[in-house]
């Protein structure tokens, strides 16, 4: 179990041992396996029998993670994450003390917007949001040879999502 040292372990040991446990986010690491044997990625080789099929299945879901931490990560202003979150940890008297949150993430909560003034949701919920642009591609009913492409119109959330990741909306479409 993390933080935990034989007894006799000088205090100051333990301490740096704990500091650097919560330094590399080791919680992050921990929850992220414990979800890959779970519903959230269920990596459990069940329909594959081969060792190459069982390795490239866990390689996948490793990247898809890894992935998605980087966009929880570029996401958190329209996310209910604690943006401020490291500079608490930084201050704290105690590595293993508690973290309050920030102002900024108690005010995203009380107010469900963002300090832009952006509705603020879960991940699941802003990825589904941004699911809704679509490419249609017409074709005119005269002519069925003439054809043209509608994109939708991006919601400000969108638009400031996509701001965030630093890409054009159309070139996810």
């Amino acid at each position: 179990m993390p933080g935990h040292a034989a007894p006799g372990t000088p205090l100051s040991v333990r301490v740096r041992v704990w500091s650097s446990y919560q330094r590399h986010c080791l919680w992050d690491i921990e929850r992220a396996f414990r979800s890959l044997k779970t519903v959230d990625l269920d990596i459990r080789p069940i329909r594959h029998w081969n060792a190459d099929r069982v390795r490239s299945h866990v390689f996948l879901c490793m990247l898809a993670y890894h992935v998605e931490w980087h966009l929880r990560d570029a996401l958190a202003p329209l996310l209910f994450h604690d943006t401020e979150l490291a500079d608490a940890r930084a201050e704290r008297s105690s590595p293993v003390a508690s973290t309050e949150p920030s102002d900024a993430a108690k005010a995203k909560k009380a107010t469900k917007r963002s300090a832009d003034g952006h509705r603020v949701m879960c991940f699941a919920d802003l990825i589904d949001h941004l699911g809704t642009l679509t490419r249609n591609t017409m074709r005119l009913s005269l002519r069925g040879t003439h054809r043209f492409t509608l994109y939708t119109t991006p919601t400000r959330l969108q638009e400031a999502a996509f701001k965030l990741l630093q890409i054009e909306h159309l070139r996810v479409q």
